[in-house]
């Protein structure tokens, strides 16, 4: 299906270009949501005459998330989680409990603009990205820790899982071998 964007959207296209997607991501997503139309010749000719009031309308959302952007800086969040010996966490941490622990800390996003690449299934420093508008994003990083003096020593550099013990029981191994008599 054929269709026109009224607001940028990434990966796919910039505000008034005509894009062919799925049929169900338009019904489902795009045309709900009011950011595509479908490409006929009277929402062409409409899309035309309101052009300059969405354009002014975008710049202005774009104005307010640079501003938020600038107020957030360099934000940091620490989630307490359980977690095995190795670091494994018992569970995973959601765009939900990123967005619960910025509003903790007064940044209001909601979980939609937290943009997970692949699940946080380990204790660390992770650095997410903050979708404020779509032309403007934040780094956000987010400390999980089992313990708010773990995350202490993980903010100073100091990893919270110690060096693998299989590692260093091979490292062993080949050291202790004999070697073969010649």
């Amino acid at each position: 299906m054929d269709v026109i964007l009224l607001r940028r959207i990434e990966k796919l296209g910039q505000m008034g270009d005509v894009v062919r997607v799925k049929d169900g991501y338009a019904r489902n997503f795009l045309l709900p949501k009011g950011r595509a139309l479908r490409a006929t010749e009277a929402n062409r000719a409409r899309f035309e005459q309101q052009r300059t009031t969405l354009e002014a309308h975008n710049l202005e959302e774009r104005k307010e998330a640079e501003a938020m952007a600038a107020r957030m800086g360099d934000v940091r969040c620490v989630l307490l989680r359980q977690a095995s010996d190795l670091g494994q966490l018992y569970g995973s941490v959601s765009a939900r409990d990123v967005a619960e622990a910025l509003a903790e800390s007064r940044i209001a996003v909601n979980r939609g603009q937290v943009v997970l690449d692949r699940p946080i299934k380990t204790l660390g420093l992770h650095k997410l990205r903050i979708s404020l508008h779509p032309e403007v994003s934040v780094v956000v990083e987010v400390n999980v820790a089992r313990s708010a003096e773990e995350a202490k020593l993980q903010e100073g550099g100091v990893a919270a899982v110690p060096e693998q013990p299989e590692a260093a029981g091979e490292a062993e191994a080949e050291s202790v071998s004999p070697r073969p008599a010649d």
